[in-house]
């Protein structure tokens, strides 16, 4: 890769003040993968510098990275938006998105979260992600869970914590689905970079409805994030298109 790479890396933001702290973890990571990449962190609303602020101050061929999970309504319609007015006020500027940091898979940083938390056989797993207005967004992230229940061997169930419904109607259904799957405990994933106020609120319904489940922690700076990070900035640099991370032969066994 081309020493004078620029990477941006846009996040969506987050009025909680843990979700910054977290981007920016993320961002050391990568400069630290990316040795010979100037490497910028923005965020695409309610944090500073936005990405329009970021973009202005550069010039020439810009890598924009998405920190986002679901391919939905940001990454197809936002962020193309945001970079054709930016290069309307600075004609120089070349950016170019890769796909969302989701595209490769996150099973294995899922994975690595639950056994830190201390997944065990006979562990039935919520997971949870934003949820978008994009249909075709929200199957990617349920195919994730699919993945997921196949490579642990445990049931999996998807729920968005943008639509819960009342009284916790969809956590509860998600529950009850998993108990009859056989789960004798309920083990919490949040496909979420940080933690914030929407986990919270899946995770206050969860303590309400099964108590003393297991929460695992957001992905946040796991390696594995880290490393699609790169893989879809050289891929872009290098003119490649971008497949999918597949291979996870292994990865639970030697984590349960």
């Amino acid at each position: 890769m081309s020493s004078a790479a620029q990477v941006v890396l846009a996040a969506h933001g987050s009025r909680d003040p843990r979700f910054a702290a977290t981007a920016g973890r993320v961002a050391a990571a990568t400069r630290r993968a990316l040795p010979d990449a100037h490497v910028d962190l923005a965020y695409l609303d309610l944090n500073e510098p936005l990405l329009d602020d970021v973009l202005a101050g550069l010039h020439g061929a810009v890598t924009v990275v998405p920190l986002l999970f679901g391919d939905g309504f940001h990454s197809n319609v936002d962020l193309p938006a945001l970079l054709a007015r930016a290069v309307e006020q600075s004609p120089r500027l070349r950016p170019a998105a890769t796909p969302v940091l989701g595209r490769y898979s996150p099973v294995p940083a899922l994975i690595d979260r639950l056994a830190e938390a201390g997944l065990r056989a006979g562990d039935g797993v919520l997971m949870y992600a934003v949820g978008s207005s994009d249909p075709g967004s929200d199957a990617s992230i349920v195919e994730r869970g699919r993945e997921l229940s196949a490579v642990l061997g445990v049931p999996v169930e998807t729920v968005f914590a943008t639509r819960l419904g009342t009284e916790g109607a969809v956590v509860r259904a998600a529950v009850d689905a998993l108990t009859a799957r056989g789960a004798q405990r309920i083990a919490a994933s949040p496909l979420f970079l940080s933690a914030g106020l929407l986990t919270e609120r899946v995770e206050r319904q969860l303590d309400e409805i099964a108590p003393g489940s297991l929460v695992a922690g957001p992905l946040a700076d796991h390696p594995a994030l880290i490393s699609a990070i790169t893989r879809l900035v050289q891929s872009s640099v290098e003119g490649r298109g971008v497949g999918r991370l597949s291979d996870f032969s292994g990865w639970a066994s030697s984590r349960m």
